[in-house]
């Protein structure tokens, strides 16, 4: 069992239990910051054995993962991720120990795979169907591929301005992406309200425990892979700064353990467009003032990190560190010397964090025999258009520039959005008529409706799009409407989707009875005219809304 005992609060040390996903704030001093403590004797005696029968992933360290019995789950790999010894990009500038954590092996190219695996393994462990997340890219494409494993519905909010390949791909697992037209920040705020709104779990990020500790096993992993020794220095680009937090909780743990000599010294890398960080550390402030963001690398472009500062600052005054920004091209120029020294392909954020290095090591503050470990976070493939058509998001209009968006059009957003999110399945053999069902409906609302030629596709669509409303042909090949419908009742995901039937042919008595209780209303072709049909349709779709 690797549940931990207990929360500790990092202020006054309250102790009090651990709920995965109930916001960590300390009972005694409000403090929103509290680390899981576990049973570290009988762990410590494993490592000092080798991890005999481990996993090499970050499954290897679930004793200290918030899982009550991660051996009983299907657990979605990620992690188990190589470290490299730079060669020539370091080399050239008087470093041999510069090592480089290699994150873009993970399921989805990204350290943000760590993350996905342990929230969404409690996800399921507490039985956890459909899930929000608001991301800047790697969060969601990670996500969305763990859920899509999980069979967990996610709806993921992105700005805009991350690049449309990030969209497509996590649209491309099935993810419901919603586009908002604002910054990062304006985001998160309309994400969370969505949630509340419709009373669907929201993944909260720094502030979730078993996300944050998701990121201690990058730790674990290098000190591990360096003969369990500490870097002297541990390099990370940072947006809102959850992963170098949940870094050095690992770096804590292993130095209470006694199996290193040292935390290492933290370095935070800014894009200097989006630098709240960096502009509070130089100014000697332990809390970051929040500004509108200013790059292109939009994976950085958190412009309130809250409290998430406030916890780095308090790590770089215990441990030593420094933060520091380099401006776009800066980056760009690493990425490019990055590929052409070492051969790596790696995405903008990861380039910040090499930048950063070669600016630290110029000016002297990163020292040339010291021993470094630079966070490679990622690298990502474009999903092309015409593999998910047009219909893959949603757009959420806020404002036009990145200024923050008054509450009434906030309100206005989301009324919008509950509008249209509203999922329509039509399953139907028949293209022509399923084509002028959903026209239909698409002219009198902004309905999303997809179609499933069978009752399979039907099926599988169903449990991965969790519609509002399923209307379903009777005749079909393979499995037809009565197997659909009972299919679908057996499932706990699908059991409460409302379906209606309609039929070609006269529907017999017994036929009637076998469907009785099962679904909201049966319809034969013809008996109604088509907008008729569809009129009846969109009323139990509100009638369902009025119910929740």
């Amino acid at each position: 069992m690797a549940k931990p005992k207990y929360l500790e609060c990092n202020l006054c040390s309250h102790q009090q239990p651990f709920e995965p996903f109930v916001p960590a704030i300390c009972k005694n001093c409000s403090s929103q910051w509290l680390e899981a403590r576990y049973e570290y004797n009988a762990f410590k005696r494993d490592i000092l054995r080798g991890l005999p029968n481990r996993p090499a992933n970050l499954w290897r360290y679930q004793d200290v993962l918030p899982l009550e019995n991660p051996a009983i789950l299907d657990l979605y790999p990620a992690g188990g991720t190589p470290i490299w010894l730079s060669q020539r990009f370091a080399h050239n500038l008087g470093h041999d120990r510069v090592y480089i954590k290699d994150e873009r092996y993970g399921p989805t190219s990204s350290f943000k795979d760590r993350q996905a695996a342990v929230a969404v393994a409690a996800m399921v462990e507490n039985n956890i169907r459909e899930a929000v997340i608001a991301s800047t890219g790697n969060a969601a494409v990670a996500y969305a591929a763990a859920c899509a494993r999980a069979g967990i519905k996610l709806w993921v909010f992105m700005t805009s301005l991350v690049p449309q390949e990030k969209l497509r791909e996590a649209a491309l697992f099935g993810a419901e992406v919603i586009r908002v037209s604002g910054n990062y920040d304006q985001t998160k705020q309309i994400a969370s309200q969505f949630a509340q709104r419709k009373n669907i779990h929201l993944d909260r990020g720094a502030s979730s425990i078993p996300a944050r500790e998701s990121m201690k096993t990058i730790a674990y992993e290098m000190v591990e892979q360096l003969g369990w020794r500490a870097p002297d220095w541990y390099i990370q680009a940072v947006s809102g700064g959850m992963g170098p937090l949940g870094v050095y909780q690992g770096f804590k743990e292993l130095f209470e353990m006694g199996l290193i000599d040292r935390v290492p010294k933290l370095a935070i890398i800014q894009a200097e467009g989006c630098a709240p960080m960096v502009n509070a550390f130089k100014a000697g402030k332990d809390v970051a003032d929040p500004i509108i963001p200013n790059t292109s690398i939009i994976i950085l472009s958190t412009g309130d990190p809250g409290k998430s500062y406030t916890y780095l600052w308090n790590l770089t005054q215990k441990y030593g560190g420094i933060m520091e920004s380099v401006t776009d091209p800066e980056a760009f120029a690493a990425m490019r010397a990055l590929a052409k020294s070492e051969g790596m392909a790696v995405e903008p954020a990861t380039a910040v964090a090499f930048a950063g290095f070669e600016k630290l090591s110029r000016e002297g503050k990163i020292g040339k025999d010291e021993l470094v470990v630079i966070n490679c976070t990622g690298h990502t493939f474009p999903v092309e258009k015409h593999v998910l058509g047009d219909q893959w998001a949603v757009d959420v209009h806020l404002s036009k520039d990145q200024s923050p968006a008054p509450r009434e059009g906030l309100q206005a957003a989301l009324e919008n959005l509950d509008e249209k999110t509203t999922a329509v399945l039509l399953v139907d053999d028949n293209p022509d008529d399923a084509l002028l069902i959903r026209r239909l409906l698409e002219s009198r609302k902004n309905y999303r409706v997809f179609h499933a030629k069978d009752g399979w596709e039907g099926l599988a669509m169903a449990r991965q799009k969790l519609p509002d409303l399923i209307v379903s042909d009777l005749t079909m090949p393979g499995i037809d409407g009565f197997g659909l419908v009972e299919e679908l009742k057996l499932d706990p995901r699908t059991q409460h989707i409302p379906v209606v039937v309609v039929s070609a042919k006269d529907i017999t008595e017994e036929e009637r009875n076998r469907l009785n209780g099962q679904i909201e209303a049966v319809y034969q072709k013809g008996s109604l005219p088509t907008r008729k049909f569809v009129d009846q349709v969109i009323n139990v779709i509100e009638e369902k809304n009025e119910q929740e």
